[in-house]
């Protein structure tokens, strides 16, 4: 407890002169004492939404959420149009096992500040709970353990080392940040993925046809369509093939042109064209954080009818408005169960 000699210097602190003194609780390592100055200083200043603030994460840091939620409350009631302050009240809600008022707080964040990554990625475990498209990505690799691997859309190399020592691999991406050197097993071409395929023989390099792809590169519809063709020609009917940013959470971190931290682009709209013009194949959208895993299976190698409608399927999902999945988007999007035993049913891997 505050002693009330203290409580009587408190009084005359400003909310900065409190905040040092609870930081300095802090270092001492007293954060009990800290939340309470800050809780005392919020209410000396009621009007003062720093203080709430100051307050509530105090007291989320020590695990006292009730509190902290109605000290953000306090600061949103103050200041209405920080969406820090409804992401700060996200997070509480979530510790206290709120799970839909925390995503209706992320909603409300992005609806004031639509590149507020924070609340994406809150709004992302929220929306796709369960393990990371790369937790998923690499239970695959280890479950059926394919003789051959393609990936397009290196970036760091994080995805391309969950490859098997068994698996020969090959990575496409003009600009590859690999944060270690691939392993012996594996081949990094620095290529736009169209001049790769125009240019390689793949099955001559991979020792056989791709058992196993994985697609992220450039997060436009139209692209990763062309990549998906490419990939399947140079397939089997058994191979799997995944895409990654296939379930977005929001119209602008989905759009065409990024102008948010947090993007998945607008491959989405990849899900509805393979429905509709081609509908021979399997298509499951598992709900991975933090934008979605589609798994597609059941391939035909011998099929052009994306290539030979190309133009045609890309100007008319060109005119697609994100809106479209407000009908349905779970259903129109084949929302699948992010549990990594039915994931690993939905594919055949030829030994």
């Amino acid at each position: 407890m505050l002693t009330s000699l203290f409580r009587r210097v408190l009084r005359r602190l400003t909310p900065m002169e409190a905040y040092y003194a609870a930081m300095s609780a802090t270092q001492a390592g007293r954060p009990e004492e800290s939340a309470r100055l800050l809780e005392t200083a919020a209410r000396r200043h009621p009007q003062n939404n720093w203080c709430a603030e100051q307050a509530g994460l105090a007291h989320y840091r020590i695990g006292h959420y009730a509190p902290a939620l109605e000290q953000f409350d306090r600061a949103i009631a103050l200041n209405p149009e920080c969406s820090e302050y409804r992401y700060y009240a996200a997070q509480a809600l979530r510790a206290l096992g709120d799970d839909a008022g925390a995503l209706a707080r992320c909603l409300e964040a992005l609806g004031l500040d639509p590149n507020h990554p924070e609340s994406c990625h809150l709004l992302s475990q929220l929306t796709l709970p369960g393990p990371s498209y790369t937790q998923v990505l690499a239970a695959l690799h280890r479950a059926i353990a394919p003789r051959t691997y393609l990936e397009i859309g290196v970036a760091d190399g994080t995805s391309l080392s969950l490859v098997q020592p068994s698996t020969r691999a090959i990575g496409i991406d003009p600009e590859p940040r690999l944060a270690a050197a691939p392993a012996a097993n594996t081949t990094v071409h620095a290529i736009e993925s169209d001049h790769y395929f125009a240019t390689h023989d793949v099955r001559a390099e991979l020792g056989g046809p791709i058992e196993f792809a994985f697609i992220d590169g450039l997060h436009t519809f139209d692209q990763t369509l062309r990549d998906f063709i490419n990939v399947e020609r140079h397939s089997t009917r058994e191979t799997a093939i995944l895409f990654h940013d296939t379930y977005p959470l929001t119209r602008h971190t989905a759009e065409r042109i990024r102008r948010t931290t947090f993007w998945s682009g607008d491959v989405w709209k990849l899900v509805l064209i393979l429905k509709k013009y081609r509908p021979d194949l399997t298509l499951a959208n598992v709900a991975a954080a933090p934008s979605g895993l589609c798994v597609v299976s059941r391939l035909d190698p011998e099929s052009r009818v994306l290539e030979e409608r190309f133009d045609a399927i890309v100007a008319e999902f060109m005119a697609v408005d994100y809106g479209v999945l407000d009908a349905n988007k779970p259903e129109m999007l084949n929302l699948y169960p992010n549990e990594l035993e039915r994931v690993l049913r939905l594919v055949t891997i030829a030994r």
